[in-house]
C-alpha cells in the first residue's frame, strides 16, 4: 500500500485574504492586457496561457491561467 504524505493544513493570517485577492487581481488585469492585445493582433495567446487552452471567453481564460499561476505560490 502506498503511503501518502500528510502535510498540516495552511492556516490564513488575517491580512492573508487581502493579500491574495490583491495579487488575483493584479495578475489577472497584466494577463487580461496581455491576452486583449494578442487577441486583437490574431494571435493564439490561449497557448502562452497555462490553463486556459480549454476555455472558450477571454475572461474565462485568463481566470483559468490566474489560478494556474495561483496554485504555485502556495
Amino acid at each position: 500500500m502506498p503511503q501518502t504524505l500528510h502535510t498540516p493544513p495552511v492556516s490564513l493570517l488575517p491580512g492573508d485574504g487581502v493579500t491574495f485577492r490583491l495579487i488575483f487581481v493584479v495578475a489577472f488585469l497584466l494577463l487580461f492586457a496581455l491576452a486583449l492585445m494578442a487577441q486583437v493582433v490574431g494571435l493564439h495567446w490561449r497557448e502562452w496561457l497555462p490553463g486556459a487552452e480549454d476555455r472558450a471567453s477571454l475572461p474565462g481564460g485568463v481566470r483559468s491561467a490566474v489560478y494556474t499561476f495561483m496554485s504555485y505560490l502556495v
